[in-house]
């Protein structure tokens, strides 16, 4: 299991709760919350469990390409670990098993988790540019997505008429910049392994 298919797992299940959020904002029944937690539970599980498959990998990697030419450690290979995945994990527990309470605190709740997931990607970008260039465009909609997750966090009544919508669209947007990163981080590490192993012959 790679780091990528964690992404993009991560990324699809945060477009399927956005296009939920966005479609069933005013009718959020118990159906509908329980579904989203075990998307988000499904999430947690498959990060955690590719970061386990990662650190192993990594560990087994130990000397082979972890150095570069002047001998500097390098730490783009350590995987982060994932704190979104702990968190959707939880998150899917608490929705599947206590919708009622996903509906009362539902603004709070989301908002942390946008606020997590903009977090991780900037970690994950920076693992990433320490293996090969990362354009600005990259860090300007992890940025987006933490403003609004800490907006809406300590002031939802600014959006009050549409919280759900809100959200729902920042998840549908975080999905879909989860799954470029993803593959921009993939990209870097995979043209920072070959010129390693050049650098070796």
């Amino acid at each position: 299991m790679k780091v990528i298919q964690s992404s993009l797992f991560r990324a699809l299940c945060a477009i399927i709760v956005g296009a939920l959020l966005i479609q069933y904002r005013e009718q959020t029944v118990t159906w509908i919350t329980i579904a989203i937690g075990v998307l988000f539970f499904l999430s947690g599980v498959f990060s955690l469990l590719s970061y386990m498959s990662a650190k192993r990998n990594a560990e087994k990697m130990k000397g082979q390409y972890l150095y570069d030419a002047q001998g500097n450690h390098i730490i783009g290979m350590r995987p982060n670990f994932p704190l979104v995945g702990l968190g959707s994990l939880i998150f899917g527990l608490v929705l599947a098993l206590m919708p009622n309470v996903f509906i009362a605190w539902l603004m709070f709740i989301l908002s942390t988790i946008l606020i997590m997931g903009a977090l991780t990607q900037m970690a994950n970008l920076v693992s990433a540019a320490k293996m090969g260039r990362v354009g600005i465009v990259y860090w300007l909609m992890p940025t987006l997505l933490l403003l609004l997750g800490l907006f809406t966090l300590f002031s939802p009544s600014s959006i009050a008429s549409a919280p759900l919508l809100v959200i729902g669209w920042a998840m549908l947007v975080y999905g879909v910049v989860e799954a470029v990163n993803a593959l921009k981080v993939s990209n870097n590490r995979r043209r920072w392994q070959k010129t390693q192993e050049i650098q070796k012959r």
